[in-house]
């Protein structure tokens, strides 16, 4: 029962957020205007509209700025943490590689943990399964990766969670089973707010140590006020953790 319902999760999640979501309103709008026109134009023009805005730049940074956590490796919290953990965010196949190595997004936070590990000589943990499909886990690739391309060692690998709350509970038993309460939570800084609450829960005091998701210059152009694919992803990228974070109680988390 719990295969399935993860597998129903990982189906509908896309399906709530756009551009899915609003492409669908559209073509049901569509098909309504040959019965009621006024209510499938509505649906149509409504959708399209939402889908525009949510193309915005101006749009994206707002809804990431919403959510986003700040760091706190400088703090005197920050100075107190025992280990860093890095959260995986995905793997993909690369020939290159011979197999699979780490997502982009994955990658950018084992970078950024391993500038850590070596600055304040901090053990490391990784953490992420397989989400779907078999091979190597995400945790297995982002420790090689720690090691190959970065030389940082890496103490604890888990690979056997496939989401949020996995990632906390699982790690958790292994950081207190060594005596370890408090770390830096490497992750996004979409999903550090969310990753927090779930480490919380598990009983782990976590810092945050966020990587940046989009580039922000600080001016505003007039390139803001044109639509793009970079930020309707951010959109949903965004919607995606307000969800999981907003209607959500840690430790039931139903958002990958």
């Amino acid at each position: 029962m719990g295969e399935i319902a993860f597998l129903l999760k990982k189906t509908l999640t896309p399906l709530v957020l756009p551009p899915t979501s609003l492409l669908i309103c559209i073509a049901l709008g569509l098909l309504l205007m040959r019965r009621w026109p006024r209510l499938g134009k509505c649906a149509a023009w409504g959708a399209l509209a939402a889908l525009v805005i949510l193309s915005l730049p101006a749009t994206a940074m707002l809804l990431a700025d919403s959510i986003v956590v700040e760091s706190a490796v400088g703090t005197d919290s920050g100075r107190a943490a025992q280990a860093i953990v890095i959260l995986g965010g995905g793997r993909m196949v690369a020939p290159e590689y011979g197999g699979m190595t780490v997502s982009g997004a994955t990658l950018q936070r084992v970078q950024y943990g391993a500038k850590l590990a070596r600055e304040l000589r901090l053990p490391v943990l990784v953490t992420g399964g397989a989400v779907l499909g078999g091979g190597p886990t995400e945790g297995e690739l982002m420790a090689v990766t720690l090691r190959d391309s970065f030389a940082v060692p890496v103490r604890w690998i888990e690979k056997s969670s496939r989401d949020t709350h996995q990632n906390a509970v699982l790690s958790a038993a292994m950081l207190k089973a060594a005596g370890i309460r408090t770390v830096l939570l490497v992750t996004s800084d979409l999903h550090e707010r969310r990753a927090l609450r779930e480490f919380a829960a598990a009983g782990i005091e976590a810092v945050p140590a966020p990587v940046s998701t989009a580039a922000r210059s600080g001016k505003r152009t007039l390139s803001e006020l044109l639509p793009n694919a970079g930020a309707l992803d951010l959109s949903a990228q965004a919607l995606h953790e307000i969800l999981g974070t907003v209607l959500l109680a840690p430790g039931t988390t139903a958002v990958p």
